[in-house]
């Protein structure tokens, strides 16, 4: 017999040439309601379940793949910032060491958390999906098995019909019929243990898959905020190292003062602005503290503060204490106060963005 191909022949061909065409006639009559089609309807809301959960699978692999190509961006972006940090962070400053410490520190935790999330989530995530497809294309042979286990019945019913009987005919149908039902119910009943397994095990998988990254989450972020407690220390202290030695250097490039000149230093400072305490200046009614801001902070509603990183905020009491939220306090900056000696920019700002003076 000659040869059609790697393995098959041309007998094989007109096999399945044949199968296509009987399956396709079959379906024909079906639609057309000529001929009754073979329905399971709990294993069809099997498959729907099934491609639902595939569906909603490859939506969280697509997601998680996101965020993880999210979090390499910020990663790199930390450590060009850090990096800048480390590089303009001159040796005789305070904390040199310290801080070039915690950019090695910060670094290593971007790595390994994007790590863990690589080698627990995403993995865990491709080993769920890839027993999909083979599923998917079982379900696709069984309809096929299907179609012709109905057809075989179908055509086998005809012939117990026909008024003339052929019994080589019968004989030959009846056993392409119980072929047919053979290789249907051998992959359906397979199928229906299967299916109902799968979507169950879709609880399980969801729960380990977002405690495994919360879990991350809370070590990287737990961690992070340490580092950043720390730095903030670091930076509050070379502010302080700063005022010290700006008032050295202005001790030791001014003359010994006369009784005369602190008589008149002293009158200059007792009605000029000071930027810690309220001495001699007058302070907005309900004013309480002062602070100094630690961070930049855009406002993000209309009531709120705009703070540069260094701007001094005269704090004042809330018309209405009740409209105070935790954290959060009202206040006008101090040079605004100074100058225009109104309220029309006062607004809430997060106390924990400012140092109490």
């Amino acid at each position: 017999m000659a040869e059609m191909g790697k393995g098959v022949t041309a007998g094989k061909l007109a096999s399945n040439v044949q199968k296509k065409l009987t399956r396709a006639q079959e379906k024909v009559l079906q639609k057309l309601g000529k001929a009754d089609e073979t329905r399971d309807t709990a294993f069809e809301e099997g498959v729907t379940n099934f491609n639902k959960q595939m569906l909603e699978g490859s939506k969280l692999q697509k997601d998680l793949k996101a965020y993880l190509v999210a979090v390499k961006t910020m990663h790199e972006a930390s450590r060009r910032l850090q990096d800048c940090l480390a590089d303009m962070y001159e040796p005789d400053w305070f904390g040199k060491e310290e801080v070039d410490a915690m950019v090695e520190d910060t670094d290593s935790l971007w790595t390994d958390y994007h790590q863990k999330l690589v080698d627990q989530s995403l993995i865990s995530m491709d080993t769920y999906l890839a027993q999909f497809p083979d599923v998917k294309a079982r379900i696709a042979k069984r309809d096929r098995k299907l179609v012709d286990y109905d057809s075989a019945r179908h055509h086998f019913a005809s012939l117990q019909k026909g008024k003339k009987k052929d019994d080589v005919k019968m004989a030959k149908a009846e056993e392409e019929l119980a072929r047919s039902q053979k290789v249907f119910d051998e992959i359906n009943v397979d199928l229906q243990e299967e299916l109902p397994a799968l979507w169950n095990s879709r609880v399980g998988f969801y729960v380990n898959t977002f405690q495994g990254m919360a879990g991350y989450q809370e070590k990287f972020h737990k961690e992070m905020a340490k580092l950043n407690v720390n730095l903030n220390d670091i930076m509050t202290k070379l502010d302080e190292q700063r005022l010290v030695n700006d008032g050295a250097n202005h001790n030791a490039t001014s003359d010994s003062p006369t009784k005369t000149d602190s008589a008149e230093a002293a009158a200059d400072t007792a009605g000029s602005p000071v930027t810690n305490g309220s001495d001699g200046v007058d302070m907005p009614d309900g004013f309480t503290f002062k602070v100094k801001a630690m961070h930049d902070y855009a406002a993000t509603d209309g009531d709120e503060l705009d703070m540069k990183a260094g701007d001094v905020v005269l704090v004042i009491a809330f018309d209405n204490p009740d409209e105070q939220d935790d954290g959060w306090l009202m206040g006008v900056k101090e040079d605004h106060w100074l100058q225009h000696k109104n309220m029309s920019i006062k607004g809430v700002f997060p106390e924990n963005f400012t140092q109490r003076l």
